[in-house]
């Protein structure tokens, strides 16, 4: 047994890997517990396509391409809140619209420019070749937005479940929801390197809403996500080392099976732990009974 855990760490490129995840499950633990209260998870799968454009320009001026990927993500979302603002509407609507916009232009921009991104890498992700430096972005990335939250977690928590309150007692709503929108497109930014962004949004939302079924406070649901997070990645690792599967669908699978087990075993919210499971089938029978004689 302890053969089989210590074989995988003996290769750097592994133990390079599981920092990486780990350093993502605190981080998309953190930003994707307020985009599940706020009921925005749909903005994580935006904002993962919108950095397309970004990272095309970068490549091709040569620049940082996530600073492009960056810059392009918060553009989608200043974009989505104007629409919002400005017409009657709707914050899905114009998430569905600038979501696929911005893809397609991202794809546009990468034929016309004859760019060479690994479009395979940038959909499904390669954590098994994070570098050192990539290690180093993503913990600066980690410790930046959870000094964010810290600083502003009373404001953040007050505009999470009411905004409007918020504004009226005059706090700073557009730079409150600013932080949040670029705390979230870092994250996303960082997880692309390890599932992609066709994978990215059940990272960023998988571990924080299996939390939300076992626990009631937000606080702690960042805590209890981040470490489902952190385990998800590492048994995700361990699977597609020793079945030799993509390592990103693996840990996004385990993400999958972790919510599926809380949805139905959950103390107080599983289907499967609920009284009324057990007796609303037994009066439903007794009904039908009644009926047939």
């Amino acid at each position: 047994m302890l053969d089989f855990l210590l074989e995988p760490l003996s290769f750097g490129f592994i133990r390079n890997s599981m920092i990486m995840i780990i350093l993502l499950g605190v981080l998309c633990s953190v930003t994707g517990s307020f985009l599940i209260v706020q009921r925005m998870g749909f903005l994580g799968e935006v904002i993962a396509h919108a950095v397309l454009p970004g990272l095309a320009i970068a490549f091709y001026v040569g620049i940082d391409i996530f600073l492009g990927a960056f810059i392009s993500g918060m553009l989608s979302s200043l974009i989505i809140a104007w629409i919002q603002s400005q017409s009657r509407v709707k914050v899905d609507v114009a998430m569905s619209l600038v979501f696929s916009g911005f893809f397609a232009l991202g794809i546009l921009l990468i034929t016309l420019l004859k760019s060479r991104i690994d479009l395979h890498s940038f959909l499904f992700g390669d954590i098994l070749g994070v570098t050192g430096s990539d290690l180093w972005r993503t913990f600066l990335i980690t410790i930046s937005v959870l000094i964010f939250v810290k600083l502003f977690y009373p404001h953040l928590l007050f505009y999470t479940f009411n905004p409007l309150g918020a504004q009226a007692i005059g706090l700073p709503v557009q730079l409150i929801n600013l932080g949040l929108v670029s705390a979230i497109t870092l994250t996303i930014i960082a997880s692309m390197q390890a599932v992609g962004v066709v994978l990215v949004v059940s990272l960023l939302v998988g571990p924080s809403i299996t939390a939300y079924l076992l626990v009631k406070e937000l606080h702690q649901m960042m805590i209890l996500g981040a470490i489902l997070g952190g385990i998800s990645g590492v048994l995700g690792i361990y699977i597609s080392y020793y079945l030799n599967a993509p390592s990103g669908a693996a840990i996004v699978l385990v993400v999958t099976i972790m919510f599926i087990l809380a949805f139905l075993f959950s103390p107080k919210e599983g289907v499967l732990t609920r009284p009324q499971f057990f007796t609303k089938p037994n009066k439903l029978i007794r009904h039908l009974v009644r009926v047939k004689k």
